[in-house]
């Protein structure tokens, strides 16, 4: 199947070899060869015609089933069927190299771009393997292992540790942490207590926890996202191939008109006595119109122009999942990012460290001694950070974790506390006014009852997403902006940081969408979106031009994605619209030459001033050109 232009091409039942091309190549060579030399026994019609449908077939057999099939489906006018009658016209008149080399020609540049999707395509999973199979649900006194489309609601499902919830649910435990990020794309986890909603799709952090279930299977968080993308996916009209729309007025025409050279004179013929109709020659000039019809310049160009395209752009780190994305992503006017995992790195980082009633290394030393075997998110960046710096850390003993707050423990006979600000207020330490006010994660240590100093962590950029900003900036694009499960204010302190005007903040799946949505509804906006997590699929589906971070990204990106950056670098976004745009251009160059070329040579082969060679020649060389233009974009410079 043509992911581009909708339906079976040609040769997409065949095997994706290159047997058959090759196989006809080699006999139509050897064919040629014989005929130019004037082999004694080939001379003979019956085996020169033999020979060469016999190189024909190869290539051909595909091409009159496609014809057979579109003509059952009332396509009668397709580029199949052009291709066909030129072939019997050929042979007809017996130019039959011509007649394989029309069928040969068409199918290269067929497998040249069935070739291109198929490897840009990476074999992704289906999505709904991101659900899980099983659930561990309490019957008979005992946990069962059965579908959670079994389960009912008000029944009691256990989870275990780094497992994903199957279904929603009500948590019947006292506390737990979850990894919410696949469909929130909050980044630090998220603490729920008794009481609260658990969603499916969210991972188990910590300890093995229990949930009443308040929801059947298929209305979870989790179907209605694979619901979202479904459903996005199905308002993408599929685009069709340039070739395909041409062919079913050109091809109807020059049929027309090849009919005509042949039937107007002999009515002229038929009604003046000064005109001798001579059948053979207006025929062999009927002929001679069809075969120089044939398009193939724009057949080989054309996708040999977004084969060039994707392949520029695969060797950059960006795959495109067909021609038609490259041509889609040279519209794009307004750019929106996911900032978790696109914009940045996903990764806590140090930012600050602030010294209280102790220096700074001897309290980010108790507080990374308190840290350091902990696996939450925080606590490995304040470890990395101590660790980078040479900063010695010690054993802690009575480690007792505060649920919620933080770690108490002591290190080296000293009383130490480490945690949010609420806990240093929950044991009356004050704590500097300021840092209340922070926007970043804080993180305040305090030493036998003393404030002792604070980090400020955050998830920082990466190192191109500023000049990735820039980037599209100088490309034109006027509107980009920020969405994010993250708090509002967080986000909006990234967005300046970056230089983007807009941010939105506390999105769920369901406000991307309707937030992408609004703003491609706009006139005149063509929206692409980058994101990384299973909860941008929807949204990626969405817009006019979907693009994943696929190095690190989530299976249900890439595989709702238009577009995969395999490096996870944002400023190849700029890179992926300079090569759509400069592609585009190419290929529009290409069909305008092609055609305004095929307009005069069939103008001069109706009046008889062409011979079949000489259309040939024109026809080869209209091609080299278009191919060789086709060629620039391999070299694109960004």
């Amino acid at each position: 199947m043509c992911t581009e232009c909708g339906h079976t091409c040609q040769a997409g039942r065949e095997s994706e070899s290159w047997w058959a091309p090759a196989v006809s190549f080699l006999l139509l060579v050897v064919g040629m060869v014989w005929r130019y030399r004037e082999i004694g026994w080939f001379a003979d019609p019956w085996i020169e015609a033999s020979w060469f449908l016999l190189s024909f077939l190869p290539v051909g057999f595909p091409v009159v089933r496609e014809a057979w099939e579109a003509a059952v489906r009332k396509d009668f006018f397709s580029e199949f069927s052009l291709m066909l009658i030129t072939s019997i016209g050929a042979f007809a008149i017996g130019e039959y190299p011509e007649a394989v080399a029309v069928m040969l020609f068409y199918t290269i540049g067929e497998r040249l771009q069935e070739r291109t999707v198929d490897k840009a395509s990476r074999n992704i999973q289906d999505l709904l393997e991101v659900r899980p199979e099983r659930a561990e649900v309490w019957r008979d006194g005992a946990y069962q292992s059965v579908s959670p489309r079994t389960v009912k609601v008000g029944e009691r499902i256990e989870v275990k540790p780094g497992g994903r919830v199957p279904l929603d649910g009500v948590l019947l435990d006292e506390e737990a942490s979850f990894d919410t990020s696949a469909l929130t794309g909050e980044s630090l986890p998220r603490m729920i207590g008794r009481d609260g909603e658990v969603l499916a799709g969210m991972i188990v952090r910590g300890q093995a926890i229990r949930l009443r279930v308040s929801r059947p299977y298929d209305q979870s968080a989790l179907a209605r996202i694979l619901s979202l993308v479904k459903d996005a996916a199905e308002r993408k009209a599929p685009t069709e191939l340039f070739i395909r729309r041409f062919a079913r007025v050109y091809t109807p025409l020059v049929i027309l008109l090849s009919g005509l050279i042949v039937s107007i004179p002999a009515l002229v013929g038929l009604f003046s006595s000064t005109f001798a109709y001579h059948f053979p020659e207006w025929l062999y000039r009927g002929l001679v119109f069809l075969v120089i019809s044939c398009p193939c310049a724009l057949v080989i160009s054309v996708p040999l122009g977004y084969f060039a395209g994707i392949g520029t752009a695969s060797r950059l780190g960006i795959l495109f999942k067909g021609g038609n994305y490259l041509d889609a992503i040279s519209r794009i006017n307004t750019v929106a990012f996911d900032k978790t995992g696109t914009l940045t790195t996903g990764r806590f980082e140090v930012t600050a460290v602030e010294s209280g009633s102790l220096p700074v290394d001897e309290s980010l030393a108790l507080a990374a001694s308190v840290e350091r075997k902990s696996a939450h998110p925080v606590a490995v960046a304040i470890a990395r950070y101590a660790e980078e710096r040479n900063i010695p850390v010690y054993e802690p003993s009575e480690v007792s974790e505060i649920a919620g707050y933080g770690v108490e423990a002591k290190v080296n006979g000293r009383q130490v506390l480490v945690g949010n600000i609420r806990l240093l207020e929950e044991r009356g330490i004050p704590v500097p006014e300021h840092l209340s006010r922070e926007i970043s994660t804080v993180v305040v240590c305090a030493v036998d009852g003393e404030f002792a100093g604070s980090l400020s962590l955050a998830d920082v950029p990466k190192e191109d997403a500023g000049k990735a900003i820039r980037r599209l900036r100088k490309l034109g694009v006027g509107e980009i902006c920020l969405l994010s499960g993250d708090r509002q204010e967080i986000v909006d302190g990234m967005a300046r940081r970056l230089g983007i005007g807009s941010a939105y903040g506390d999105l769920l799946p369901e406000d991307k969408v309707r937030c992408v949505g609004r703003i491609a509804a706009m006139p005149g906006r063509r929206v692409a979106f980058v994101g990384d997590g299973m909860n941008d699929a929807p949204v990626l589906a969405l817009s006019h031009v979907g693009i994943a971070m696929g190095g690190l990204g989530s299976d249900a990106a890439i595989e709702s994605a238009d577009v995969v950056i395999q490096t996870d670098q944002p400023s190849k976004v700029a890179d992926a619209i300079a090569i759509g745009r400069f592609t585009r251009s190419v290929v529009r160059q290409n069909i305008v030459g092609a055609i305004g070329l095929k307009v005069v040579v069939l103008a001069a082969g109706a009046l008889g001033f062409a011979t079949l060679w000489g259309a040939v020649f024109a026809d080869v060389g209209g091609a080299l050109l278009a191919v060789l233009n086709a060629m620039r974009v391999a070299r694109v410079r960004l």
